[in-house]
C-alpha cells in the first residue's frame, strides 16, 4: 500500500459534509450551472475523430460486457469492484462468468471534483493495480467512459485527457479508444451500444447528434440498442418531468427513424441498483461502483415514461414500467437510514466542529444580549443578528429550496425553516444552561476558553444529532434523501453489471452485488504481469442481485 510502490496514493472516502468540501463543491456546481454553456467542450470535440467503433466481429460471435458507474471515491470500495472486474472469471452461484471484453464506465469516474490527481489516485491507479497489463490469455479488453456531473465540473478537461487523449491509450490492461465524451459501438448479433453525453442534463449538442446520425446510418431495421445515459432520468422524471426530454428526443430523432429497438437503458448517478421494465424495455440504474450508498426504499413502485405532462403527442406514447428489483432491498435501506445518528458525526468531524463553532458564537452573543455578562462578553451581541441569519439561511439552503421543482418547493421551504428554528431553539436552550453555570461569571477570557473547550464540542455533537434527526424526518417526505446517505458514507452494498450477448442475439444481464467490500489487502509481488497487485485477505463474496435478466 506504499504510494511509491503503487504509483498512486490510495484515498479515503470523501466526507461529503466537510465544511470546506460543501463550500467548494457547491461553488463548482453553481459555476457549472451558470457557465456550463461557456465551458462546454462538446462543440470543440467536433474537430476530433468522429468514428464509431466496431466490436461485432468476435471469434465465436458472442461478447461479454461489464458496466460500472460512480466509482472514483474511497480506495477500498473502488478497488473491491475493480478487483472483481479484473479477474479472468467471476463465480456467482453455479455460474462462472468471464471478464468483459468491453468495460463501460457510466459516469462520475472521480469524486468530489474532476482533477488530474483525483483521476490518478481514485480511478486510474486502482484500476491499473487491479489489471496492470494486457491479459496473457483471452482478448484484450477495451474501456469506454461516459462523463457524469462530477466529471463535468472542470468542463471535461481532465476527463478528456485521461480517456480520450490518444486513440490507443491504456489504463492498466484496458485499452482506451474513444476520442470524444460520447460513443457508438457496434456489437455482435445485431446489437448496438449508444452512450450520450447530456452535459449534466442540459441538452445534446448538434455535433453529437450529427455523430450519432452517421452511426445510425449503419443500423439495420430491427437492430437492438443498449442506450447509456449519465443519469437515470426515467426515475428523476417523477419529480421533474422535463428532465427526460433529452433522452426522449434522442430516441425519437436518431434511433426511431433507423427502425432500431431500444431494449435497454442503463445509467449510474444514483448509487444503488434498481431495475424497472415493461414487456419491451429494461430501465436499469447501477451506480454501485464505489461511491457512498444511496437509499432504495424511496423508489416509486412504477414509472410512466415519458411523463404524460411533457408529451405533445398522444398519451399512448407513454409506457408504464414496474419496479422489479433493487439492491439493497427496501427493508435494509430503511434500516440503514437510521444509522445517521452514529455515522454522521464519526464520518464528518469537521461538520461537528462547524456546528459547534456556530452554536458557541450564537450562545455567546445571546448571553451578552441578556446583559448578564461583563463588557467584553457584551461585544458578542454585535454579530447576534448575523449568527441567527446564518442559521436560518443554512437550514433553508440545506433543504435546497432553490433547486426544488414546483411539486416539492413548499415542503422543502417548510422543512428547512423547521430545521433552522430547531437549531435556534437549541442555541437558546444552550444559552439558558450556560447562564446557570459558574464559568460565565469568571474573569475574561476564562469563559471563552471553557466555551471553546467544553461547551463547543458538546453543543456541536447535540447540534449534529439534531441535524441527523432532521435528515431522517425529511427523508420521509423525499427531501434530502441524498444528504441522509451521503453524510453516512456507507461503503458497502456495491454493484455492477456483467452482460452477455449470445450469437443468437439473446442479451443476458447479470446484476452483481457485493454485500461487504474488502478493507484488508495482501500484496502479490510474485504474481503474473496481468495479476492484481493487491488481493483481498478474505475472499470477496459476489452474488447475483436477482436472477439473470433475459432480453431477446
Amino acid at each position: 500500500m506504499d504510494p511509491k510502490e503503487l504509483g498512486f496514493t490510495p484515498q479515503r472516502p470523501v466526507g461529503w459534509l466537510a465544511p470546506l468540501l460543501l463550500l467548494n463543491t457547491g461553488l463548482r456546481a453553481l459555476l457549472a450551472f451558470l457557465f456550463g454553456a461557456y465551458l462546454d467542450k462538446r462543440e470543440l470535440q467536433n474537430s476530433l475523430d468522429g468514428s464509431w467503433f466496431d466490436h461485432s466481429m468476435t471469434e465465436d460471435g458472442e461478447i461479454w460486457l461489464d458496466y460500472v458507474a460512480d466509482l472514483g471515491d474511497g480506495f477500498h470500495a473502488t478497488y473491491s469492484v475493480a478487483y472483481l472486474l479484473a479477474q479472468p472469471r467471476l463465480d456467482v452461484g453455479d455460474a462462472s462468468l468471464p471478464r468483459g471484453r468491453l468495460l463501460l464506465m457510466g459516469g462520475d469516474q472521480v469524486y468530489p471534483l474532476a482533477r488530474g490527481d483525483g483521476y490518478e489516485n481514485r480511478t486510474k491507479g486502482p484500476y491499473r493495480a487491479a489489471l496492470p497489463e494486457t491479459p496473457l490469455a483471452g482478448p484484450r479488453p477495451t474501456l469506454f467512459a461516459l462523463p457524469g456531473n462530477h466529471d463535468w465540473y472542470d468542463g471535461l478537461t481532465a476527463f478528456l485527457r485521461l480517456f480520450a487523449r490518444r486513440k490507443d491509450g491504456y489504463i492498466g490492461g484496458w485499452l482506451t479508444q474513444q476520442r470524444r465524451s460520447y460513443f457508438a459501438v457496434r456489437l455482435p448479433a445485431n446489437w448496438w451500444l449508444f452512450a450520450i453525453d447530456e452535459q449534466s442534463g442540459a441538452y445534446i449538442d448538434d455535433p453529437q447528434l450529427l455523430y450519432f446520425e452517421k452511426a445510425a446510418q449503419h443500423i439495420r431495421p430491427g437492430d437492438k440498442v443498449i442506450l447509456m445515459t449519465p443519469s437515470p432520468k426515467w426515475v428523476k422524471a417523477k419529480d421533474d418531468p422535463e428532465t427526460y426530454d433529452a433522452i426522449d428526443y434522442f430516441i425519437r430523432a436518431i434511433l426511431t427513424p433507423a427502425e432500431a429497438e431500444v431494449r435497454v437503458l442503463v445509467s449510474g448517478d444514483l448509487h444503488h441498483y434498481a431495475r424497472y421494465n415493461d414487456a419491451e424495455r429494461e430501465l436499469i440504474t447501477c451506480g454501485g461502483g464505489g461511491a457512498y450508498l444511496l437509499a432504495t426504499h424511496q423508489l416509486p413502485d412504477a414509472l410512466v415514461v415519458p411523463p404524460v405532462e411533457t408529451l405533445t403527442r398522444s398519451k399512448s406514447d407513454s409506457r408504464r414500467y414496474g419496479l422489479r428489483a433493487r439492491f439493497p432491498d427496501a427493508a435494509t435501506s430503511r434500516r440503514m437510514s437510521w444509522g445517521v445518528f452514529g455515522r454522521v458525526p464519526t464520518r464528518n468531524p469537521g461538520f461537528v466542529t462547524m456546528l459547534g463553532l456556530i452554536q458557541t458564537l450564537t450562545m455567546l452573543a445571546m448571553a451578552g444580549a441578556v446583559g448578564q455578562a461583563d463588557t467584553i462578553q457584551r461585544l458578542f451581541t454585535i454579530p447576534l443578528s448575523i449568527m441567527l441569519f446564518l442559521i436560518l439561511a443554512g437550514g433553508v439552503l440545506f433543504a435546497q429550496p432553490t433547486a426544488a421543482n414546483r411539486k416539492t418547493h413548499a415542503k422543502r421551504w417548510l422543512l428547512g425553516l423547521s430545521h433552522a428554528l430547531a437549531q435556534i431553539a437549541l442555541a437558546i436552550g444552550g444559552t439558558w444552561v450556560w447562564l446557570r453555570l459558574p464559568p460565565h461569571d469568571w474573569a475574561w477570557p476564562a469563559p471563552l476558553v471553557v466555551a471553546a473547550v467544553i461547551y463547543g464540542p458538546i453543543i456541536g455533537f447535540v447540534s449534529t444529532q439534531l441535524c441527523a434527526l432532521y435528515l431522517l424526518i425529511a427523508s420521509f417526505f423525499d427531501v434530502n434523501v441524498n444528504e441522509l446517505f451521503a453524510g453516512q458514507g456507507i461503503e458497502d452494498a456495491k454493484s455492477f453489471l456483467r452482460m452477455h450477448i449470445a450469437s443468437d442475439g439473446t442479451l443476458t444481464i447479470h446484476p452483481i452485488g457485493i454485500n461487504r467490500i474488502c478493507r484488508d489487502w495482501v500484496a502479490n509481488p510474485q504474481g503474473a504481469p496481468d495479476s492484481s497487485w493487491l488481493s483481498p485477505e478474505t475472499p470477496l463474496a459476489a452474488h447475483r442481485i436477482e436472477e439473470p435478466v433475459i432480453v431477446k
